[in-house]
């Protein structure tokens, strides 16, 4: 085993039996870690780990076979993206909003959309999926586990889709603050206008993949 995964793991054994310090921790080492800090997927029980630096770097190399995998920070736009309303409602979302990721351990493509209950696994139409694959090959680029695509289909048909790649730690605190706030049947205003600003926020952050 790596001498720097060795460290770590000791680290965590030594720190399990200490009371619980104050403040925000990385959830690996117990070093205390900034409100801005980054995450790990546990892939075996599929929760995000707030983790310090030095344990994220453990877990960067996406080829490796770990129990955890660092999430990226990159945020990327696909202008012009590949999905027409047929084939999302080929997907049978009910919403016009979801995020889809590889997940590993199942070995498959799963899609998740917000509602009240905070974000719902949809059952996904694997076929229609791989001919949006086909359709656009950006959507190959999303690591597996830690980055998504999030989609969104705006109601006006005369609109077209917004496609984005987001590391997988930011679609599930956007559905998280959705549930916060979501009131009524459809959400409400204080929803809408949560949408309508995290969307203008990832155009602001987001390098541009143009189609091949």
């Amino acid at each position: 085993m790596d001498g720097n995964v060795t460290d770590v793991l000791a680290r965590i054994r030594a720190s399990r039996g200490a009371p619980e310090p104050a403040g925000e921790r990385c959830e690996m080492c117990s070093e205390a870690i900034a409100d801005e800090h980054q995450h790990v997927v546990n892939l075996e029980g599929r929760q995000l780990m707030c983790v310090c630096r030095g344990c994220y770097l453990l877990f960067t190399d996406s080829h490796a076979e770990l129990r955890y995998r660092a999430i990226p920070d990159r945020y990327l736009v696909f202008p012009d993206f590949a999905l027409d309303r047929r084939a999302w409602e080929a997907l049978q979302i009910p919403v016009g909003l979801a995020f889809f990721f590889h997940n590993s351990t199942l070995g498959r493509t799963v899609a998740f959309y917000p509602g009240p209950a905070g974000a719902t696994e949809s059952e996904l139409d694997l076929q229609a999926w791989n001919d949006i694959r086909t359709a656009d090959s950006r959507v190959d680029t999303l690591a597996m586990d830690t980055e998504a695509l999030l989609v969104r289909v705006p109601d006006d048909e005369n609109t077209s889709p917004q496609a984005y790649l987001v590391p997988i730690d930011a679609c599930y605190e956007f559905v998280g603050r959705l549930r916060m706030i979501w009131r009524g049947f459809d959400g409400g205003q204080e929803v809408r206008s949560y949408i309508d600003e995290f969307f203008e926020s990832l155009d602001s952050r987001s390098r541009v993949i143009d189609r091949e």
